[in-house]
């Protein structure tokens, strides 16, 4: 039974739920009892009502006949409506704790992961435990209890015929046996491929603007197909060893029952029998042989079922990269916002021979703005990173206001924070609830006033439903610079402790900016700003500038200070900030 070890994956989602699956048990063992009662009906008919030629007989045959199939029919319904009400809760359950986990994985994890395939998991992986719970488990359970008890009734039926029908069994379950592992390995295949072609359908749907502006519709779409060509070749490998074990049981078990009928013929011929003992004799055999088929192909959908819930197991037991305190320590009140780097060293997971960060230092005062300026790959974003504790450091640590960031609980440390980035993220929902993201309790007032202050309000008053309007797929329905200005509205209605800004000006016109960078300049005030710094006006309003290096600070100072410097500050300020343009 290891080949389906891993529906044992099931049995707590399946738990809280065992009053429900008990009366399902129950509805599934009356339905399988009158399935057998009919046999003992058929002998009636035949030997008591036809053989005698008694017509109460016949009448009471009858009645007992509607009788047994009212409860079959109630037993059955019964049946179907609790099983499919388990499968259906249960994958329900399991999609939500699968998913609260896999968002808590962190950056790392999804930098060698692609989210496609984690979805193709949790919704195509999970729709097959659906079936099982719903359908294939009952059927397969059900066709066993009426299996059973056709042998049962076959043995006190004949037991001569019936050691026959008992000497096939073997011929049944070898192929069961031999192809199952098969199969099983298949099905886990098939699935993979699935979901690869699931990734490469979402990536290329959510960079669909970059496909078109390169005219790559027809690589793309080849890519799929490929994807699609590998998915169908694994599936069809899975099918034809299903197809080859159900041809193999089917035939053996039909095979045997023509024989037992030509051998019961020959013994009501010679009146060993009576044709209501071979008619009830056929029937069980044909029960037996038609559940013992269809146990060989419910066999298949659970051993499908067993490889998608070890997939479903091993993305449930990925441990996340960053582990909460187990004894958190709060943050002291009133929050300053002070900052510190304290000889930080780290490597990206996905990048382990290089050092992103090396001994990097610097401490930032509560309310003091710093920029951090560096060329591209120096750390800059390493820095915002670390103080999300998206990673945590191999050396060193992250402060704030003196306690490590690591003793903190997620939800403490992060409430701090608000970060406006470059490349502002939305989601398919309204303006209102783009804005709020950060603070879901806040009110329409609050939304509005902080749409207001981010020179947001103008553009989202003229929408088609103004603040309900719908931005779409990440906001598609909106320009670069109108996302950037719900994106500090939703920082503004944070108001965090610290402010973390990707050069958030930097998709903006003359004019945005000029209203925008008023109401960062409000934003920034008495509170910890820091900001990684593309232009020329950022930099010049900072407290201080720090400048980065391959992962270490190598300047720190005022603008004018470090250009007479020269050096590395000076040499990027002529390239980024155009400091010749500037002057003239």
């Amino acid at each position: 039974m290891n080949r389906f070890a891993g529906l044992r994956f099931l049995g707590p989602y399946l738990r809280p739920y065992r009053g429900r699956a008990s009366l399902a048990l129950l509805s599934l063992i009356v339905a399988a009892g009158t399935v057998l009662a009919f046999g003992a009906c058929l002998r009636a008919l035949i030997d008591r009502g036809f053989a005698q030629g008694r017509a109460d007989i016949l009448d009471y045959a009858l009645a007992s006949l509607i009788a047994v199939a009212l409860v079959l029919a109630i037993a059955s319904g019964a049946r179907f409506y609790l099983v499919s009400w388990l499968g259906e809760r249960v994958v329900g359950d399991l999609r939500r704790d699968l998913f609260a986990h896999v968002v808590r994985l962190g950056p790392a994890w999804f930098e060698i992961k692609r989210s496609g395939d984690v979805m193709s998991r949790i919704s195509a992986d999970a729709q097959l435990i659906e079936q099982v719970i719903g359908s294939s488990a009952s059927v397969a359970l059900r066709n066993a209890l009426m299996c059973v008890g056709g042998v049962v009734m076959l043995v006190v039926t004949n037991p001569k015929l019936a050691s026959m029908v008992l000497g096939v069994v073997p011929l049944v379950v070898a192929p069961i046996v031999l192809y199952g592992r098969r199969v099983r390995a298949l099905s886990r295949e098939a699935q993979a491929r699935l979901a690869d072609m699931v990734s490469e359908g979402a990536e290329t749907l959510d960079a669909v603007r970059t496909v078109q502006a390169f005219a790559q519709e027809g690589r793309a779409t080849a890519r799929f197909a490929t994807a699609t060509e590998r998915a169908f070749e694994a599936a069809r490998r899975r099918i034809g060893q299903r197809a080859v074990m159900t041809t193999m049981a089917i035939f053996v078990v039909f095979a045997a029952v023509g024989f037992l009928l030509w051998m019961g013929g020959h013994d009501v011929l010679s009146g060993r029998i009576s044709a209501g003992d071979l008619t009830a004799f056929v029937f069980y055999a044909v029960l037996v042989a038609s559940s013992g088929g269809a146990i060989s192909e419910t066999i298949g959908d659970l051993q499908r079922a067993a490889g998608a819930a070890e997939r479903l197991a091993e993305l449930r037991a990925e441990p996340p990269a960053i582990v909460e305190a187990a004894q958190p320590k709060p943050l002291p009140q009133p929050l300053q916002g002070g900052v510190a780097f304290d000889q930080v060293s780290f490597r990206y997971p996905a990048r382990p021979e290089a050092l992103a960060l090396d001994r990097f230092d610097l401490k930032v005062a509560p309310g003091e703005t710093v920029a951090i300026v560096g060329p591209s790959g120096a750390g800059k974003s390493t820095v915002f990173n670390l103080l999300l504790r998206f990673y945590d450091p191999e050396a060193g640590a992250v402060r704030i206001d003196g306690v490590d960031i690591r003793a903190l609980r997620f939800a403490d440390l992060r409430s701090t924070l608000a970060i406006v980035p470059q490349e502002p993220v939305l989601f398919t929902a309204s303006v209102a609830d783009n804005i709020r993201y950060g603070r879901p309790d806040a009110s329409d007032a609050e939304v509005r006033a902080a749409a207001e202050a981010a020179s947001a309000a103008g553009f989202i008053d003229v929408l088609p439903q103004g603040y309900a309007t719908d931005l779409g797929a990440r906001g598609v329905r909106l320009s670069g610079g109108q996302r950037q200005r719900i994106a500090i509205a939703r920082a503004l209605l944070r108001n965090p402790a610290i402010l973390l800004l990707d050069e958030a000006t930097s998709a903006l016109d003359a004019e945005s900016e000029l209203a925008v960078q008023q109401a960062l300049d409000r934003l920034m005030g008495g509170r910890t700003t820091l900001v990684i710094a593309h232009r020329l006006a950022t930099v010049q309003k900072a407290d201080r500038i720090v400048v980065i290096d391959h992962g270490r600070v190598v300047d720190v100072g005022r603008h004018a200070d470090l250009v007479r410097r020269g050096g590395l500050y000076a040499r990027l300020a002529e390239l980024q900030f155009n400091l010749s343009a500037a002057a003239s």
